[in-house]
């Protein structure tokens, strides 16, 4: 994935995807223009350099994280039947 921040929160997405999760490239550029060497040195990290194996070998774990989260009794769906659990005692008590 390349970063490409232009404006409001995307900055500190970009920024999240990149450092900390580990599964996207930015632009040296800090701009909304960015040149076609600099798109076509991203890409080549992505899809030939080494780094590029690490991300998708990433992007693959934090796919396996996401599957497991969003299936049935995983965390987010508890969480979201924990909200519309609370939702309804408070609808009972108006």
């Amino acid at each position: 994935m390349i970063g490409w921040p232009l404006f409001a929160e995307q900055k500190m997405n970009a920024t999240m995807l990149r450092k900390e999760i580990g599964v996207a490239v930015r632009s040296k550029a800090d701009g909304i223009l960015v040149g076609r060497e600099e798109i076509k040195k991203m890409v080549r990290r992505i899809m030939v350099d080494k780094e590029g194996h690490a991300m998708r070998s990433k992007v693959k774990e934090v796919k396996c994280s996401a599957e497991k989260a969003l299936s049935r009794n995983g965390s987010s769906s508890n969480s979201l039947s924990q909200v519309v659990e609370e939702c309804e005692i408070k609808l009972c008590r108006i």
